[in-house]
């Protein structure tokens, strides 16, 4: 079978592409990844992951005006495969910071409540992910400001998906 280009120089070539830097995606992909690192770093000390603290604070997004949380609607919200979600659930649910049950009107929807411990957790943890998110991209209000409207305005093009 031939292939259409005869060398990875070619590849790159073609794709006008000079190296992964010049690319949005990658680099895109390379902040998210630190960033990620980073608020890992920063919630060790209250055993939470940036994961675990995503699903908690969108859980209590969610529910802070009383209604009910469902573990499909943090799903959709989040964007987050049900089955990953399920995974940090479990972590959760044995950490004692978040209580599955079925939902009383359809008993195939689990319902979650935070308890106690995860509202004292995010307590801690909101301000110091809120803080290093301020440092993490740059003291530069104008940019952080401008950084944020793009990317809202790249997840509204995504429209119902989004």
């Amino acid at each position: 079978m031939a292939l259409p280009y005869r060398t990875l120089r070619d590849i790159f070539a073609a794709s006008q592409v000079e190296r992964p830097e010049d690319t949005i995606g990658f680099l895109l992909w390379r902040v998210a990844h630190r960033h990620q690192r980073e608020v890992d770093r920063v919630l060790a000390p209250l055993d939470l992951t940036h994961l675990q603290f995503v699903v908690l604070v969108q859980t209590a997004w969610l529910g802070h005006d009383g209604d009910d949380v469902t573990q499909a609607g943090v799903a959709h919200y989040g964007k987050i495969h049900p089955m990953q979600l399920s995974s940090v659930l479990k972590t959760l649910e044995a950490k004692g910071l978040i209580v599955r049950d079925r939902c009383p009107i359809n008993r195939r929807r689990k319902r979650l409540t935070l308890t106690p411990a995860a509202i004292a957790a995010l307590s801690i943890a909101l301000p110091k992910v809120t803080a290093l998110q301020a440092t993490f991209f740059g003291g530069d209000a104008a940019f952080g400001t401008d950084l944020h409207a793009r990317l809202r305005q790249v997840v509204a093009g995504w429209g119902s998906d989004a």
